[in-house]
């Protein structure tokens, strides 16, 4: 049995309504983890998905704090090592580009992606319209959400 507590799943998604609608329940595996996550994501009012993108740096900004969550951001970003300087310097223009058209951090599932791949899909989302990109943004935070929880299982089994 799975039984995950919120500061635990926080560090997965910050998204407090997300946390409480996953944290005080017993899992009988992952799957079954990652199915409620999965349904608890769906349900999320668009403030929510904002509070939990609030919790992720920019692509490119190394988070230096000693927490789970840092920890697995900057294992999640590894594909910047090492990125060339005018790949990291359009990525941070790229980023303020993106926040003055949409609002909010660009969220990606940076996870086995370079800083060049991750480049190009910043670029390519300016195009979408404030509707798309939100639909896009869920998506990145679900891959990146069930990503960590898998991690979080194997920490704790």
């Amino acid at each position: 049995m799975l039984e995950p507590g919120s500061e635990e799943l926080a560090a997965c998604c910050a998204s407090r309504r997300w946390v409480a609608a996953i944290a005080g329940r017993s899992y009988v595996d992952l799957g079954a983890l990652r199915a409620a996550s999965e349904r608890a994501l769906d349900d999320l009012e668009w403030a929510d998905v904002e509070e939990a993108l609030a919790a992720h740096p920019r692509i490119g900004e190394r988070v230096e704090a000693a927490t789970r969550e840092a920890g697995w951001s900057r294992g999640e970003q590894s594909g910047m090592d090492g990125a060339a300087a005018d790949v990291q310097a359009a990525l941070i223009e790229g980023n303020r580009a993106y926040e003055e058209r949409f609002g909010h951090v660009f969220l990606i599932c940076a996870s086995g992606r370079s800083a060049s791949e991750m480049l190009g899909d910043l670029r390519g989302r300016l195009g979408n319209d404030v509707e798309t990109e939100r639909d896009v943004v869920r998506r990145e935070l679900a891959k990146i959400v069930d990503l960590r929880l898998v991690k979080l299982v194997e920490e704790l089994t």
